[in-house]
This record gives C-alpha cells, sequence and structure tokens, in this order.
C-alpha cells in the first residue's frame, strides 16, 4: 500500500555546512530526561527534582551539568559541526532515487515492514513516503550529519590526569546529549527554514520532544531503517567527514560518538515504525 504523493519545493538543494554552530544555542534543545537517564535516575522531568528521594541528588546533578556547560561554552571546549543536504528523489518500490548535482543518482535501499497486518494496515517502508518516480513529481529527500564532539579528548583526558573522573563522564554525557540536541536544532531549522515546509511552526521545547511537528529524521540504525551500512550512503553523499570531522569506522559506528546521521523526510502522513 502507498502514500499518496505530497510535494514540498525545498528553499534550497544541495548542500550546506554549518561549522562551530553556537553550543549555547544547542543547549535550550537538551532533553533532560535523557540526560537523567544515563545517569540511572527514572523519571519524568521537571518533576524529578521535587522526589522525596531522589530530588536532591537529582537536583545537584543537574546544577553541576549546568555549570559544566558553562564552561564549555566559555572556554570553547568542544565544536559543533553539521552539513545537510535536501535532493531531488523519486521511489521505486522500496528505493529510493536520488539525483546529485543534476548529474548521477544514488539508490538508497529501506526496508519495508514484514508483520502480518490486516487489510486496512499497511506495511510500512520510509520509500514510501517519497513519490513515486513514474508520477514525475519533484520530490525531495534529505539527509543529515552532525557532532558536538569535536575537541572533547583533550578535555576527558585533562579530567581524568587530575583525578576528576566525575567531570569526565559528565563532559561526555553532556557532549551525548547536546548532539541528539543539535539534531532536535538542526530539524527545526530543516521544516522552517532550509527546506521550510513548516515556515509558521511555533513549538515549545516540550512540544517538539514529543514530535508534534510534521516530517520525521529516521537514523541507520534505529527501527526504522536498521541497516548501519546506510551510513556510508550519507557520509558519501555528504561528504561528512570532510565537512564535519566525523569519521566512519569499518563497523559504521562514527568517531566522536556524540555524533548523529540519518535522513529527512517532509511527508506529513510520514512515522517512525519497525521493520
Amino acid at each position: 500500500m502507498r502514500k499518496k504523493a505530497y510535494i514540498s519545493t525545498p528553499k534550497m538543494t544541495g548542500i550546506k555546512v554549518l561549522k562551530d554552530f553556537s553550543v549555547s544555542e544547542i543547549i535550550p534543545f537538551i532533553n533532560w530526561v535523557f540526560f537523567f537517564h544515563e545517569w540511572k535516575f527514572k523519571g519524568s522531568y521537571p518533576a524529578l527534582l521535587n522526589d522525596p528521594e531522589k530530588g536532591e541528588e537529582a537536583m545537584k546533578l543537574l546544577a553541576d551539568a549546568k555549570q559544566l556547560l558553562e564552561k564549555m561554552c566559555k572556554e570553547k571546549m568542544i565544536r559543533a559541526n553539521a552539513v545537510v543536504g535536501i535532493f531531488p528523489a523519486g521511489s521505486v518500490k522500496n528505493n529510493v532515487e536520488i539525483t546529485i548535482d543534476n548529474k548521477y543518482k544514488e539508490v538508497i535501499v529501506f526496508e519495508r515492514n514484514r508483520e502480518l497486518k490486516n487489510d486496512k494496515e499497511p506495511n510500512l517502508c520510509l520509500a514510501d513516503f517519497i513519490a513515486p518516480t513514474e508520477l514525475n513529481a519533484a520530490d525531495h529527500i534529505g539527509m543529515y550529519a552532525l557532532t558536538t564532539g569535536i575537541g572533547i579528548e583533550k578535555w576527558e583526558e585533562e579530567f581524568k590526569k587530575s583525578g576528576d573522573d566525575y567531570s569526565a563522564i559528565m563532559l561526555k554525557i553532556l557532549s551525548n546529549r547536546l548532539a541528539e540536541a543539535f539534531a532536535e536544532l538542526l530539524h527545526q531549522k530543516i521544516r522552517k527554514e532550509i527546506w521550510g515546509y513548516s515556515p509558521d511552526e511555533n513549538l515549545t521545547p516540550d512540544e517538539l520532544f514529543k514530535e508534534k511537528y510534521h516530517g520525521i529524521r529516521p537514523a541507520p540504525g534505529y527501527p526504522a531503517c536498521p541497516d548501519h551500512k546506510l551510513k556510508e550512503k550519507i557520509f558519501s553523499i555528504l561528504d561528512a567527514e570532510k565537512n564535519t570531522g566525523i569519521k566512519l569506522t569499518e563497523n559504521y559506528s562514527m568517531l566522536p560518538s556524540a555524533s548523529v546521521c540519518g535522513f529527512y523526510f517532509a511527508h506529513p502522513e510520514s512515522r517512525y515504525f519497525g521493520v
């Protein structure tokens, strides 16, 4: 079952590089729920701060985190780099054909859900959210790679040498949270400015975390596209290593680890699912 075509002409196509992005601009997009989860604190935020058993320790953790974030900004402890791309695309069954620089095509093969469904529920594939090539509908797909970990190794080593393992761990956790926050911020910029299919969007951080916007940014290795090899396509098309400083290992890990890459789909019916 195919989704109906939806076309939103991007304000730009091709590649856009964002080097040395302001870390202070990323901080408001941190989802503190997952910060506390990394410290093994379960519960919702900010309610966790008032918990009779865990609240006092949670408040101390948050204060320490904010103090280190201030230091990270002031002393430029890390660099945040990103590259995004928007390209003409069309789908053929489970494949998305992408046109690069009006010269050549790359093909992304997505997996389709294989669960037994009733007649009304489709077995989705991410390619369903791109218009079929036979329609000549001038649809597009986006992709991105970003990091908030450039330079982190130096500071981790300094903290460890001084015996401050707590700050080394805090730095790593904050760097990971900033990467996810950067992904959230960048997706908002895609929707409102770069692609521009939701220019009037005005959502609170909580609404962003609850994904009240339309469009998705699935990442390789997650349920909708579990194949980590898709990272190779993203890195090749975006020249991500050159444009961001992120290295992709033979096992498809990204270095620095505080890095994220994925795809952008603008279709208002696009959603996450498992294959």
